[in-house]
């Protein structure tokens, strides 16, 4: 299980930062680079859903996390062979499709496989941030000495990699079918506001860090970093996330969920605005990359805690489900076509001044939603 994280990370550590610098050199405008990162974010609105139903259905989750991870190595294999702006979507938008299942499978799987050990989780989805860390450095000083289109050939042996990973994992009983009680808390949660209102602050907050993975790597370069100095940036940001997810249970028993939710998204809004005007002063940039500990790291956490707070628990995993697809794939989805045509019409100071200002909408829906009382999981036992 370790092993497959520690290679799925990597792929992202290589796809994340750099995969929007394979697309311009292909000759794609910015407008044209977003649309193509918007596709596996769409696909994560509907897609996780359909194979998580027929995994559990068949009893069959790793077989669907090989077919996934299959997938992806197909689509980077074809990659250098698909002509043009229409045919580079459609392929990455297919591939997205058919991989969209592998990792909250594999989340699963994990989670089945520690029954009674929850606390050993950790330990081995830490080996997923080693993995984005290694291949964030090591690309990005590969792109320092060599032309961009050699990256699809690094993307699709990554893809190898967590293919190989994937057919040594536990199997997995299937979940239950969802019951009538669960359908029915999964409603009462839908129509609850403060639900709602996590809902939109977490759709603020992945719709901010829409501009940040399409066009961060391409600001740094407009503005003369290398490609060793920009992915030691983005390392930065990992290890701030890995840091805030080591002290996390701390964090839970000192502040309300929705002061953490709040404090996250306050520092989206100072982080994206002094990536957008600021980038240019090495500290500044620092400080922002640090600050990733917080509008990732801590948000997603308290957001899942909420989850778990404000849905009944017979309704805990459709919450989640529901969060994670409307949020974070609305969310990324939309937040990164807006990125794209901000980045055409003002450049990187607009891109980043949207993505500042969705955090605030974000803070807002949190402050007036969120219920105050609700506390972190320490405090909540």
């Amino acid at each position: 299980m370790a092993a497959f994280y520690f290679a799925y990370f990597a792929y992202v550590g290589a796809f994340t930062p750099y995969f929007p610098v394979y697309l311009a050199g292909r000759g794609l405008q910015p407008a044209e680079v977003a649309t193509v990162l918007a596709m596996p974010q769409l696909a994560r609105i509907f897609a996780p859903t359909f194979w998580g139903w027929l995994a559990d259905r068949a009893d069959a989750r790793r077989a669907v996390v090989v077919a996934s991870c299959a997938a992806l190595a197909v689509g980077f294999a074809a990659m250098p062979y698909v002509p043009g702006f229409p045919g580079i979507t459609l392929l990455v938008a297919v591939t997205s499709i058919l991989a969209a299942g592998g990792l909250p499978l594999v989340e699963a799987i994990t989670l089945s496989a520690l029954a009674g050990r929850s606390g050993d989780y950790g330990p081995i989805r830490l080996w997923g941030s080693v993995g984005f860390i290694v291949t964030v450095l090591l690309v990005g000083a590969w792109l320092d000495a060599h032309a961009p289109a050699g990256l699809s050939w690094i993307l699709l042996a990554l893809a190898l990699a967590a293919l190989a990973a994937s057919v040594v994992l536990p199997r997995a009983a299937g979940a239950s079918p969802a019951s009538a009680d669960r359908n029915e808390g999964a409603a009462r949660g839908r129509r609850s506001a403060s639900v709602r209102g996590l809902i939109g602050a977490g759709f603020c907050m992945a719709a901010a860090h829409g501009a940040l993975y399409a066009f961060l790597t391409l600001h740094l370069q407009r503005l003369g970093y290398s490609g060793t100095s920009i992915g030691a940036l983005w390392t930065l940001g990992v290890l701030a996330e890995i840091g805030v997810f080591l002290y996390l249970p701390a964090l839970f028993g000192h502040f309300s969920l929705q002061a953490i939710l709040l404090f996250s998204l306050l520092a989206a809004v100072v982080r994206f605005a002094a990536i957008g005007w600021a980038a240019g002063y090495l500290a500044v940039l620092v400080v922002a990359q640090l600050l990733h500990g917080a509008t990732f790291g801590a948000f997603h956490a308290a957001s899942v805690a909420t989850v778990q707070r404000l849905f009944p628990a017979a309704a805990h995993a459709r919450g989640q489900a529901l969060f994670s697809s409307l949020a974070y794939g609305g969310g990324g989805a939309g937040g990164t076509l807006l990125a794209g045509w901000a980045w055409e019409a003002g450049g990187p100071a607009l891109t980043f001044s949207f993505a500042a200002a969705a955090a605030a909408v974000g803070a807002t829906l949190v402050f007036w939603l969120v219920p105050r009382q609700l506390c972190g999981a320490s405090r909540m036992r």
